[in-house]
């Protein structure tokens, strides 16, 4: 062979193997790549099932909020009933309280 024949298949030879490597390295990007948004996706997907498993029983909200509406009412039933026998019990300022009842 020629010396300008080696040279052309030199020079060919290497652009080819310039370019196998570039494969080769941006294909190693995008196996990267789809690694970590696969487990991006993942961690989405659980938190996705967190919140599902979380919101499960949304349906009894409803019957919580009733209950505490009547444990509240009922807190507020005793309440006023204790404050009616707390000054019905309490010594008046001017002195005792008439016999009859009455103030």
């Amino acid at each position: 062979m020629a010396d300008n024949e080696i040279t052309y298949w030199s020079v060919i030879l290497l652009l080819g193997l310039i370019v196998i490597l570039a494969v080769v390295a941006l294909l190693s990007l995008l196996v990267y790549y789809v690694k970590l948004i696969d487990k991006r996706v993942a961690a989405v997907r659980d938190t996705l099932d967190a919140v599902t498993e979380n919101t499960e029983h949304a349906a009894l909200i409803p019957q919580t909020a009733d209950r505490v509406d009547a444990v509240l009412a009922e807190g507020l039933q005793h309440h006023l009933f204790l404050g009616r026998a707390a000054l019905a019990t309490a010594p008046s300022p001017t002195g005792p309280a008439p016999a009859g009842g009455s103030t």
